[in-house]
């Protein structure tokens, strides 16, 4: 993975990172020693970090990870409680014809040994506010505010919306995994600010990525350049 993983905050009890694309979170399936949690623990000395949550593996941005064991749990819950404000940004087509904002509500489920999670009947379990920030030349760049995390739910939705954020392989239609070492067209979706008040000290963090999606930054080519 030849693409820094960058340390937003590091404290006692914290460390936020700036993911890049194409880089898991945690060790999963075939993705063990090439992931933001391994590159951590090796490059901040720190044995026993832990992720508080999870960012797929397509999408970049701000991680949360905790560096005491016995302090994750108080982490994981402030996600759980839905007590941290997540802002997204996506890169998808504009559409002149759909009304934003708007808040998408809908029932997301995601089956064992299926790729894409899909929109079925029956009580919202994934809720997401949609808001354009700006749109030129047919692209639209969107703020994701998602108030649920449900599995793909900023990618579902979008979708739903017909406006399919672009390098997706899954939605609209599964166009199988990204092989490893391709990196031409990452997901424009990125995990843009964090903002939360700390469990275990009481200060108020907000945090805020570095990192810029390149089909809104260099449109004509962003497909295949450094994610």
């Amino acid at each position: 993975m030849p693409f820094p993983l960058e340390v937003v905050h590091r404290d006692e009890h914290i460390v936020v990172a700036d993911k890049p694309h194409f880089l898991a979170t945690t060790p999963r399936g075939s993705h063990v020693a090439q992931t933001a949690l391994a590159r951590l623990r090796d490059e901040l000395g720190l044995p026993s970090l832990t992720a508080a949550h999870r960012l797929d593996r397509l999408t970049a941005g701000l991680v949360l990870f905790t560096v005491r064991p016995e302090e994750r749990g108080a982490y994981q819950t402030l996600f759980r409680d839905r007590r941290v404000r997540k802002e997204y940004e996506a890169v998808a087509p504009y559409d002149p014809a759909l009304v934003l904002p708007r808040t998408v509500r809908s029932r997301i489920v995601k089956e064992r040994g299926v790729q894409a999670a899909r929109e079925v009947e029956g009580e919202p379990n994934a809720v997401t506010r949609v808001e354009l920030a700006e749109h030129r030349d047919g692209l639209g760049r969107y703020r994701l505010l998602p108030e649920t995390g449900q599995t793909h739910q900023l990618r579902v939705h979008l979708n739903a919306l017909g406006v399919p954020i672009l390098g997706d392989p899954l939605y609209p239609e599964v166009t199988g995994p990204v092989p490893p070492g391709d990196f031409r067209r990452p997901l424009q979706l990125l995990a843009r600010r964090l903002e939360f008040t700390d469990p275990v000290t009481g200060a108020r963090h907000a945090f805020a990525s570095g990192r810029t999606l390149r089909a809104w930054s260099c449109p004509a080519g962003w497909a295949g350049q450094e994610p």
